[in-house]
């Protein structure tokens, strides 16, 4: 027999326990189901845990350039055990918090199991059948293994099994010179790992800019990390007690070996095994569903957030996908998905800090450009941190004087892009910000100046 809820949210992700305390404000009888850790990717094994990693990892680097700032501190040893358990306390806190938080919402339910539709918005958890006028899909994704030759045969660890790892390898290749595999690379370098990145394309970071891959590049390579890029045929055998990948690239020998092997190549939406046919929901070819501006599947009364939509792949992203169906539900303001601005971060040291058109999406855009550099040598509060690797680069639409993107290498770069950001979200003009008065010294204060030195982006009409 079924069970009757007003609501059903299958996954407690970032856009879960928000639109499941969403719910319980509005008296619904909730269902919320969880297969296996609250808080999803980004509390388990995702942006809480990395980024803790990587405070640990400078912290590190600064004790070895001590001398640079005038201390000495001898022989920087590096404990992995205790930078694991401060990185799993992190995480602790961050889920007992949210279970908490669960616990205290009086008309939600929390369901511990594997959810499946079995009919359009009636729902499978072990033995029993939910059924919902409303439901809500928010299962995230996983590490995608690829079909490399001999994948099957070699050990390897992803993003969700290096959580666990509580020593420092001796030599750890990474295949995937994008996000999550630059960010381990850096932080396993300054454990004390050798550290050889590997990757298909031509450059790292496809989506970005030739200028900001190659500076990355060569903040990585200056931290002592190899860098193999047009790898264009990889394969995998085991050798002793080591792994070594097979690399056909232009330049360098046609192995890389190593003591460990990180899988870096992207992610998967968690979408095949939810019985989607069943519940008369659509997906795209590679397993995302499909959803309309304002989140809504091909199924009447069932919506889908995060990352298994394939509209956003970061939790930021995410906690908009519950912002905007909370709205629309509830609030009668119309909010959709076409609203927000494209805005990521790399959180490498120093961190890049992207919104908006790269450069070569705003040559494409047919606008007349104008294109701002700065490298953070000029900036006075970098020189003074010693942090004066990077650059800041800003767009603007010549005609409408609106900020069309930035891309920001520095010190503190993923939060100084954001007095960028909300000038875009206002629709100001650039001069809005040009014109500011910010405290000296910082490094947002050299944004006015940058903005100051504007030039028609070459190649394109002035």
């Amino acid at each position: 027999m079924s069970e009757r809820f007003d609501a059903i949210v299958i996954g407690a992700g970032q856009a879960g326990p928000a639109l499941a305390a969403r719910l319980d404000k509005e008296n619904l009888k909730t269902a919320f189901i969880e297969r296996k850790l609250l808080g999803g990717t980004c509390v388990n094994t995702g942006c809480i845990p990395t980024k803790t990693l990587v405070a640990s990892a400078r912290a590190i680097q600064v004790a070895r350039r001590g001398a640079e700032y005038g201390f000495t501190t001898g022989e920087v040893r590096v404990d992995m055990g205790a930078v694991k358990r401060r990185k799993d306390g992190v995480v602790q806190q961050s889920s007992d918090g949210l279970a908490k938080w669960i616990a205290g919402m009086k008309n939600v339910t929390l369901l511990r199991g594997h959810a499946r539709f079995t009919a359009p918005r009636t729902i499978c958890v072990g033995e029993r059948t939910l059924e919902a006028e409303r439901v809500f899909i928010n299962v995230g994704g996983r590490a995608a293994v690829p079909d490399i030759p001999g994948v099957q045969d070699v050990p390897f660890l992803t993003n969700t099994t290096m959580m666990d790892v509580d020593f420092v390898p001796e030599h750890l290749v990474i295949v995937g010179g994008s996000y999550i595999g630059l960010e381990f690379a850096q932080m396993y370098r300054r454990f004390g790992a050798q550290v050889t990145v590997v990757e298909m394309a031509p450059k790292l970071l496809a989506r970005e800019d030739e200028e900001v891959a190659q500076e990355i590049r060569a903040i990585l390579e200056r931290d002592g990390i190899a860098i193999r890029t047009g790898a264009e045929c990889i394969g995998l055998q085991k050798k002793d007690d080591r792994v070594v990948v097979g690399v056909t690239c232009k330049d360098g020998p046609p192995i890389a070996e190593g003591s460990h092997l990180l899988l870096a190549v992207g992610r998967k939406p968690n979408t095949d095994d939810l019985g989607l046919r069943e519940g008369g929901i659509e997906t795209d070819e590679r397993g995302y569903i499909k959803v309309d501006d304002e989140l809504r599947t091909s199924a009447e009364g069932v919506w889908a957030l995060g990352d298994a939509n394939g509209r956003g792949a970061f939790t930021h992203t995410s906690y908009n996908d519950y912002e905007i169906v909370a709205a629309n539900l509830f609030d009668r303001d119309r909010r959709r998905v076409s609203d927000r601005i494209s805005a990521y971060a790399l959180y490498i040291d120093p961190p890049l800090g992207r919104i908006g058109m790269s450069e070569a999406e705003a040559r494409k855009s047919g606008k007349r450009v104008l294109v701002g550099k700065m490298p953070m040598t000029r900036v006075g509060r970098a020189r003074e941190a010693g942090e004066t690797q990077g650059f800041m680069k800003v767009l603007v639409d010549g005609d409408s004087k609106e900020l069309l993107g930035a891309a920001l290498l520095g010190l503190n770069a993923d939060e100084i892009v954001h007095s960028l950001l909300d000038v875009m979200y206002a629709k100001k003009p650039y001069t809005t910000i040009q014109r500011a008065v910010h405290i000296h010294p910082t490094v947002t204060e050299l944004i006015p100046t940058l903005l100051g030195n504007l030039q028609p982006l070459a190649g394109r009409p002035g």
